[in-house]
């Protein structure tokens, strides 16, 4: 077990990010990272910051710091070595489970004068390797070279064995392109032309720089993208007041306008992620506003300054826009004041905020070296499949697959951004189904850019082709109208698209309901020659380990031989996803405990997948504890190899595997990617209603990876 000290060389060098993407990326190698952070600077009881983050992040629990309070009595009193005594048995008490330990250091700063030895003594007291984080400019290599070269000499220099390494954070001049924010760990942004250039110049000032004594672990770029607060967080940085807060817990703040003279000479700030502010009487804006958002500009907000909140009459005159999100707040300060306050807003993550913590993690994650990551984590275990590596792995098979998959829904916002992001890394090459002109209206609104490679294919321009195949697919139950009806829809006609061959897979229900989704696919598609029913499966994102769950949407009451072969499809369908299946036929009687139809049915299920798949390690009928808690499974089924270590879950009926997924799902905080469907002749997959960008992201990676498995299998 190794630890990683990472020591910041100032204030603002971003080490929480640091630390949690440093995390990120063992995770996503399989290594199993643990964090802490012994002492606490912020004057608060509850978790700290990065502590919180990490928990949210990895549904993973640390020990709670050493409060600032006793650190800096401690201190006075000359009790240092008491401290790190206490520093020490919290790190014991991390790294019993864990292949690395993370560690934040103490922050140097105004207030805390003894931080920089504190952190030397401590990196003695953990035997740990440091990491130096600081910020750069490519433009100003010496300024780099001097900052860092400050703080290696408490650690001995460039070449003690103490100092592993330097990451760079906050680089400033690196390319645009370097600053494209991954749907997952994409090692692939890494800029490794710009680290040579800059260790050549690094080099001038210090020769070890970029050497095996002081490796550059990491440049990681600046990015605007990245320090967006949400419009729920400047509430109490103006003391405004909610007039209407709607979606500000969702929309994020790229860019704020103070609108001061007439509003046609205006109308050119009204754009996706833009925070109007004004004087509370210009009604003039607020109707600006609202019509914009009515035009599907997802405006950050409007903040309006001074005087009284807008009145209820001309608020009820916007409510068009007020059922559509728009977060609406009132402040007495003056428009200058607060134009000055958010200009000075700190770019911290707020502890709730998960969804930019994970878009942070990922990017920051993506520009570290892994080979040094695997070189300093001492890991001889066998890499695990943590929740962060499968969505790597899924990324990185889909973007090897290259696949082609219709999206119906074309002119849906959530698919077009998910569409842009496939097509943009190369996860899949997308069409959307729908006007070309709606399109671009909603990518224009929402400030989504079109990748040039991204097809847009009007269904006008294509219908009348798919009729005559269709009546021939459907030989006998529908005639030449009734395709052109049903053509109509864009479900169906992209099923077509599939069913000759097209397109490789069909990704579709943001806006349809799973029978609109499945519907086309039983009709045209069918099932493949060796099953006789689709079943679909959810992949579930525990904190260690990936479960599949089957079958949690389509079959309300399966036979005996259907169950095993739901079986069957679901251990086939985890070994595409790199999940070696251990299966569990799931009943409320494990073994011969139990009697009844219900078991007696799981009993045979069991059996007849075992006679077809004597390859496949399945056991049943197990308790769901039997199956998922080692401990459980020795006293319940001991002879059993399932038992106690199962990660493929077989329910009995729809009711129990719809029912227990959502309780897990929900009460343990676990991300679930699916419906997947699988018994299908092509893949097609369905989406909830409620499904995020990254949902759509990951469900279009799943469809090419299944069309690139059974183009395999032919």
């Amino acid at each position: 077990m190794n630890t990683i000290l990472l020591i910041p060389t100032g204030e603002g060098v971003g080490l929480t990010s640091a630390c949690l993407g440093m995390i990120y990326a063992l995770d996503c190698n399989g290594i199993k990272a643990g964090f802490l952070k012994p002492f606490s600077q912020e004057d608060q009881e509850h978790l700290d910051r990065t502590t919180s983050l990490f928990g949210h992040l990895f549904q993973s629990k640390t020990v709670q710091s050493i409060s600032h309070e006793k650190l800096t009595q401690l201190i006075a009193a000359g009790e240092v070595d008491e401290l790190l005594e206490e520093a020490v048995s919290l790190h014991r008490s991390v790294a019993a489970d864990h292949d690395v330990i993370i560690v934040e250091g103490l922050l140097p700063n105004g207030q805390d004068h003894f931080a920089s030895e504190l952190n030397a003594s401590l990196a003695q007291a953990l035997d740990a390797e440091v990491v130096l984080v600081s910020t750069a400019d490519i433009q100003n290599p010496k300024k780099a070279a001097e900052k860092v070269d400050a703080h290696l000499r408490q650690f001995g220099g460039a070449t003690s064995n103490r100092t592993a390494g330097v990451l760079f954070m906050r680089t400033r001049g690196l390319t645009e392109e370097t600053a494209q924010i991954p749907v997952a760990f994409d090692p692939s942004l890494r800029p490794t032309e710009e680290i040579a250039k800059f260790t050549t110049e690094l080099q001038k000032y210090n020769r070890y720089f970029g050497s095996s004594d002081l490796p550059i672990i990491g440049l990681v770029p600046f990015s605007n993208t990245l320090s967006v607060p949400r419009t729920l967080d400047i509430a109490n940085v103006i003391d405004g007041q909610w007039v209407h807060q709607g979606e500000a817990k969702t929309r994020r703040i790229l860019h704020s306008s103070l609108i001061a003279s007439s509003i046609e000479y205006e109308l050119n700030k009204f754009i996706a992620g833009e925070l109007i502010i004004s004087a509370s009487e210009r009604t003039d804006v607020l109707l600006a506003s609202s019509l914009a958002t009515s035009n599907g500009i997802p405006l950050a907000g409007l903040v309006l300054t001074e005087r009284e909140a807008p009145a209820p009459e001309l608020l009820e005159f916007c409510q068009s826009a007020i059922k559509q999100g728009l977060p609406i707040l009132h402040t007495r300060l003056n428009t200058l004041e607060t134009a000055q306050r958010l200009s000075n807003f700190g770019n911290e993550i707020p502890t709730d905020d998960t969804e930019r913590a994970e878009q942070v993690t990922r990017f920051v994650s993506s520009h570290i070296d892994v080979e040094w990551l695997k070189q300093h984590s001492n890991n001889a275990a066998t890499p695990r499949l943590s929740p962060s590596a499968f969505r790597h792995e899924l990324v990185q098979k889909s973007i090897a697959a290259k696949k082609r998959i219709v999206l119906p829904e074309g002119d849906e916002p959530r698919t077009i951004q998910a569409a842009a992001i496939c097509q943009a890394r190369g996860i899949a090459d997308c069409i959307l189904l729908a006007k070309p002109d709606a399109v671009h209206d909603v990518a224009k609104a929402r400030g989504i850019e079109l990748p040039a490679e991204l097809a847009i294919v009007d269904p006008d321009s294509i219908r009348d082709q798919y009729v005559a195949p269709m009546v021939e697919l459907r030989k006998g139950k529908l005639n030449e109208l009734q395709a052109k009806e049903q053509l109509q829809d864009t479900v169906v006609l992209g099923t077509m698209m599939l069913a000759l061959d097209q397109v490789d897979g069909l990704v579709s229900g943001a806006v349809h309901t799973t029978a609109n989704t499945v519907r086309p696919a039983f009709q045209l598609i069918k099932t493949a020659p060796e099953y006789s029913l689709v079943s679909s499966i959810f992949f579930m994102l525990l904190p260690d380990e990936v479960y599949v769950y089957g079958d949690c949407a389509i079959n309300p009451d399966p036979t005996a031989e259907q169950l095993a072969e739901i079986a069957i499809q679901s251990a086939d369908s985890a070994k595409a996803f790199g999940i070696d299946p251990r299966i569990a036929m799931i009943s409320y009687s494990t073994g011969t405990s139990g009697t009844g139809a219900d078991v007696e049915k799981v009993q045979q299920a069991t059996q007849i997948a075992q006679q077809r798949r004597p390859d496949l390690l399945i056991d049943g009928p197990l308790q769901y504890d039997a199956a998922s808690v080692e401990s459980v499974g020795r006293q319940k089924a001991p002879d059993s190899r399932v038992a106690g270590r199962a990660n493929v879950f077989i329910f009995p009926d729809l009711n129990t595997g719809n029912t227990t997924y959502k309780a897990v799902q929900r009460a343990a905080n676990v991300v679930s990617v699916g419906p997947m469907l699988q018994g299908l002749n092509k893949p097609v997959n369905d989406l909830s209603r409620g499904a995020l960008v990254d949902d759509i992201v990951f469900t279009i990676a799943l469809t090419a990876i299944q069309a690139e498995q059974q183009a395999a299998a032919k």
